[in-house]
Parts: C-alpha cells; structure tokens; sequence
C-alpha cells in the first residue's frame, strides 16, 4: 500500500522516524523522568539499594534497574494504604483516580495529575488517527465506564480530536445496539468478545448490523482483533474494517493496530521504552521467540512505571510496515497472558489459539473449556455451542492437527453458556 494521508497519523514526524531519533527522544525523556521522580519513595528506595543512574545515564542504565512487578505495587498499597508510597507529588495533585479490574487478584488504585492525563489523551490519538478516526466520526463506547481508567480515556481521546461520542453506560446490550443505529455511529469500541455479544443480540432482534453506518471497529481488554478467524466474525457481523489495540492502568494505551492491517501491533515508542524478556528468567527473550513485554512509561510522571512487567507475551516483528511507521510491532498482537498460558501434556497453548479454531468453525456461537488437572498435564474439555449439524468430533480432530494437543469437545444447546459485557471468562478450572 502507499504512505497513508496525514491525518491518517497522529504525530507523522514521531511515527516515521529513524531508530536514531526514536532513541535519542527516548533517552532524553527517561532521562527528564528520572530527575523527577528523584523523591518518589517507592523508587527512592530502590535507586538507594541498586545504585543505577536514569538521570545521568538515561538508556545506559535502564538494564540495571530492577523490574516492578504488579505484585510489589499491590503490596505496597497494602502495606501504606490507600495509595502506596508511588505517589511523586502531593494527593491534592492528582484530580483522576481510577482502578484495576482486580479479575487476576486485588484491584490497584491508579492516580493522574492533569499532565499525566494529557499522555493518556496523546497515546489514544495514535490510536484512532491510525484507525483513520477524524472529526466525523460519531464513536460509540459500548463499556459499563464504572472505575475503569481505560473506558475514560478513550472517551476523553476521541473527544479532543472532535469526535462526537455516545457513552454506553447503564445501557442493555440491546439498547446498545439500538443506539448504534439510530444514531448512526461510525466508529464502535468494545472488547471482541462484547463485539461478538452486540452482534449476537441484533441478529436475535431482526436488526442488521452489517448494514450500519458503523465502518470502523476498535478493540482490547483480550486477544482478539489481531487473532484472524475473531477478526473475521467481527468485521462480517459490523461490516466494518476492525483494529487493535493494547494498554494497562499503570501504563496507558500503549499499542495500536494501523491501516496496513498487517496482523500486528505497533509498539508506541514516542511514549515507552519496550523491552521483552523471557518471562522465567527475566533475561531478553532470544529472537524469533515470543517472551514477556516489559513498558517504561514516559510521561506518566505522577505515578511512574519504570520497567514494569505487564504480563503479555508479544513475538516483536522486525518486518517494515506497509504504513510507513518505523515503531516496533508484535505480531499477533498480545499472544496472551503469561499466567493464562496452558500447559496440555507437555504442550504450550495459548488461549487466543482455540479461540482462533473455534471461531473457524461454521456454526460455532460461544464456547467455554474446563481445565482438569495440573503439573503440566491439564487436560480440556471444549464446550461448543451450535446447531444440530455440527460435529464435535471434526473440531477435536481439527485442535490436534494444527495445535498437536487432545482435547475432549462437547456440544451444547446455543444459549447454554454466559454471555460477557466485558472481558470473557472462558477458561474454567474443575477439581
């Protein structure tokens, strides 16, 4: 494909940079990050106890910094409630206050300034300009809102590129739907699963979403979008071209999908240093090898990020894009988590890979799979619903062909198994 036009970009410069360049606006920003959170006492002890340099030797020393986990901060705002000791300025600093989900353990306490809003605000213009979003559009955010950091700042970023937006909060998955079209939506943010749900909702109401005036989908949350038979179900039931993208509480949106569709993220390094490391060891992951993907934020001074572990396993992608951009991908995007990853019989399995069969099946409408077992010898049993001309036995033998695992796979009646508004929860463990 051609450069795509300018507004297609939301800084052009920054996205089509030399390595060169990208590295000395990095260096200079740790560096700028370093000195102002000289006082922050979470890193003021860690810089007493290791001795590393961020201010004076800026990329030099980032090696040599130690991680920060997500467990340390949950146990830090345990341990000095209700905050922690992350803060770098005064409470009466910080106007946002947000929180994690908490679904893989306690919810983190996430604060703002103003100035660490404005990179929210900036990470989600890549976002959408890269998707092709303009002051046109009319944005639909099928999210319940309540205290979750990301649903806000998208709102907040489409919002300052003009985009006229419509909240979903407080809103039945069919009034969601029913909005959408009377109001003309063109651009729909939900996470794939939900996307899927909207889709199922209408179809079961006579209303046709292919038809829309939707024409751009944006999703996270889950692996999804950039897994190729989910993005197909969701771009025939919107008739839209999807996208998309990644972030954390702690970090910000800090990835993005662009026009070329290349089945690949791009890493934001305008706004993060990225690194990726095998998730036991903590060392760089060898290349050519998915591994850990560790973030340094750098314009989130108030609450700062210095080599956090985000827990996504990514597979970088040295290839040039087709849009011009020189930002580091991944390809496939977020493989999954490194917690969620199975172990079947000696085998390493990602959930985003049944998720990617199942969707290939004809007929297929949600599934759930119980997990047995432990030590590496879990075994699955795939529950799938469907009509009555599917075949369970085709769908086992078709997992054990490309993903070289046995996995039990049992039909069950359409409408059977929970539906989610949000991130699915599809993987159950049974004793």
């Amino acid at each position: 494909m051609t450069m795509p036009p300018e507004w297609h970009f939301y800084d052009r410069a920054l996205e089509t940079a030399s390595r060169e360049d990208l590295l000395r606006r990095q260096d200079e920003k740790l560096r700028r990050l370093a000195r102002a959170i000289a006082n922050n006492a979470f890193y003021r002890e860690r810089i007493a106890v290791n001795g590393f340099d961020l201010a004076g030797r800026g990329l030099e020393d980032l090696s040599r910094t130690p991680f920060t986990t997500k467990a340390e901060l949950v146990a830090d705002q345990r341990a000095f409630p209700p905050f922690g000791r992350l803060l770098t300025y005064p409470q009466s600093r910080y106007p946002y206050i947000h929180q994690t989900s908490g679904v893989s353990g306690n919810p983190l306490f996430w604060l703002d300034t103003a100035e660490d809003w404005e990179t929210w605000i900036r990470c989600w213009g890549y976002v959408y300009r890269a998707a092709g979003v303009t002051d046109r559009d009319v944005a639909f955010f099928a999210f319940s809102f309540g205290p979750y950091v990301s649903h806000w700042a998208a709102l907040d970023g489409a919002r300052r590129l003009g985009v006229r937006c419509l909240p979903g909060g407080g809103m039945s998955s069919l009034q969601r739907v029913q909005t959408i079209l009377d109001q003309r939506a063109t651009v729909v943010l939900a996470t794939p699963t939900y996307a899927l749900r909207l889709a199922e909702v209408a179809h079961e109401n006579g209303l046709d979403l292919a038809s829309s005036a939707a024409r751009v989908t944006i999703h996270a949350g889950e692996p999804g979008a950039s897994v190729p038979h989910v993005r197909s179900c969701i771009e025939g039931a919107w008739g839209a071209s999807s996208f998309d993208h990644a972030g954390a509480t702690e970090l910000g949106a800090w990835g993005f999908e662009c026009e070329a569709h290349p089945g690949a993220i791009h890493l934001n390094e305008a706004e993060f240093i990225f690194e990726v490391v095998d998730h036991e060891t903590g060392r760089p992951a060898a290349p050519g090898h998915p591994g850990e993907l560790v973030a340094t934020a750098l314009g989130r001074i108030g609450m700062p990020a210095v080599r956090y572990r985000t827990g996504d396993m990514v597979l970088l992608d040295g290839d040039a894009c087709a849009c011009g951009r020189t930002f580091v991908r991944a390809r496939g995007g977020v493989l999954g988590r490194a917690d969620d990853m199975l172990i079947v019989r000696g085998v390493n399995v990602y959930p985003a890979a049944i998720d990617d069969l199942v969707r290939s099946q004809i007929g297929a409408a949600e599934y759930e799979v119980e997990i047995r077992g432990d030590g590496g010898l879990d075994e699955l049993l795939l529950k799938i619903e469907a009509a009555d001309n599917f075949e369970p036995d085709h769908v086992a033998r078709t997992i054990h062909q490309r993903l070289n695992i046995r996995v039990a796979v049992r039909q069950v009646p359409v409408g059977s198994l929970p539906r989610y508004d949000l991130k699915a929860r599809r993987y159950k463990r049974v004793e």
